[in-house]
């Protein structure tokens, strides 16, 4: 009998890391590959990225819908209900050995719940990794904590699950997926990306992608304003926009991007550029701007500079590609002068990855199908050597 392996998936971001790893599931005759998607995936308003899914030849097994019309915290957390509803009927219905989350998102948490009390296993990917202006950083920790096989992008990483209780053998160090991705894909030359999207190509170009901080209250307004301001006279560039996630307040973002390209025609905004198209408009870009985990998973694989501006990514380790700015057009300014710089451009082809160099996802299957499945859900903690409870056992 074939092990069943459920992959969730809610966004753009964390479908494009998994995309592999649910090819080498479907690809291996002692598995059984299932498709849930939810969240942003099932949203007209982000793209319908389900789409996607389908034409790289997956089948979805179940649609999960929870985003409700509002961006608020109250909305958020209403989300969350939704989706625990969903997951509480899909999983039932499914039945999976095990299921398979990546990353922080709050409909990833809600899955992780109705997996916890339904007694399936989870394997969580890029875990142990810290986000400390968004309150990611809180759910992919709970994540972590509500799973039991852990697939890491970097040893400070492994230390870190370890640190919350996790057992080390059940913790794999390997690599970052977003690596994995460049590698297995035929990326587009310029004239195929400016043929993919219907304009020409200026011969600089920007890659800009903002998400709100989403533990800072009322802030997003005024930081996206500030990167416009930082934007607008930059004639001489292209600037591709994709738009934020479905996260607080970041309807007002998309409001702001869409304003500003309305009035710059070298400007130009999407709900999803879809992976290849993304990764390709990353390889050609000058450097990608904002505050997407992208910039630092991604963009040093390509030799591609990343200005990361403010708290959103504040603790994940970084590559010299990064340079690190405030929320403010003075600081963006002279990050972006920073980017063009010859001393910062020659230095780009010298840098490595710290996520590695590929691989993750061969590794990742390889244990999800060999890993023994009995006596994983009743979970240890693992004690940190020398640690002393008062005879407590």
């Amino acid at each position: 009998m074939t092990r069943k392996i459920c992959v969730i998936t809610g966004s753009r971001a964390d479908y494009g890391l998994l995309r592999w790893v649910m090819q080498g599931i479907q690809d291996d005759p002692d598995l059984t590959l299932q498709v849930v998607a939810t969240g942003m995936h099932l949203s007209p308003e982000f793209g319908l990225t389900y789409l996607e899914i389908e034409q790289h030849g997956f089948r979805l097994d179940r649609k999960v819908e929870m985003l409700t019309s509002s961006d608020t915290p109250a909305g958020i957390a209403k989300s969350m209900g939704l989706g625990l509803i969903g997951f509480a009927d899909a999983l039932s219905e499914l039945r999976p050995d095990l299921i398979v989350v990546l990353g922080d998102r709050f409909e990833i948490y809600a899955a992780v719940a109705a997996a916890l009390v339904a007694r399936i296993p989870v394997a969580h990917l890029h875990g142990g990794e810290t986000t400390e202006g968004a309150f990611d950083e809180g759910i992919r920790h709970a994540i972590t904590k509500m799973s039991h096989l852990h697939f890491v992008a970097a040893e400070p990483y492994r230390q870190r699950v370890v640190q919350l209780g996790e057992q080390p053998d059940r913790v794999f160090l390997v690599g970052g997926l977003g690596v994995d991705a460049i590698k297995r894909i035929r990326l587009l030359d310029r004239n195929a990306v400016e043929t993919s999207l219907g304009f020409g190509l200026s011969e600089k170009l920007l890659l800009i992608t903002f998400h709100p901080v989403t533990l800072e209250v009322g802030t997003a307004s005024g930081q996206m304003e500030e990167l416009l301001a930082a934007l607008d006279d930059l004639d001489d560039t292209s600037l591709i926009f994709t738009l934020p996630n479905a996260d607080t307040d970041g309807r007002v973002l998309i409001k702001a991007v869409e304003k500003f390209v309305a009035q710059h025609p070298n400007a130009h905004a999407y709900a999803s550029l879809g992976q290849l198209r993304y990764l390709s408009c990353l390889a050609h870009a000058d450097g990608v701007i904002g505050n997407s985990s992208s910039g630092l998973l991604e963009a040093p694989s390509l030799n591609t500079g990343t200005i990361n501006i403010g708290d959103r990514q504040r603790g994940r380790m970084q590559a010299a590609t990064v340079i690190n700015c405030d929320p403010t057009r003075k600081s963006i300014s002279e990050a972006i002068s920073r980017l063009y710089s010859p001393e910062f451009r020659s230095s780009l082809a010298k840098v490595c990855n710290p996520y590695g160099d590929g691989g993750a996802s061969d590794r990742i299957v390889d244990t999800l199908k060999n890993y023994p499945l009995d006596r994983l859900v009743k979970k240890v903690f693992f004690d940190l050597p020398g640690a002393n409870w008062g005879g407590i056992k």
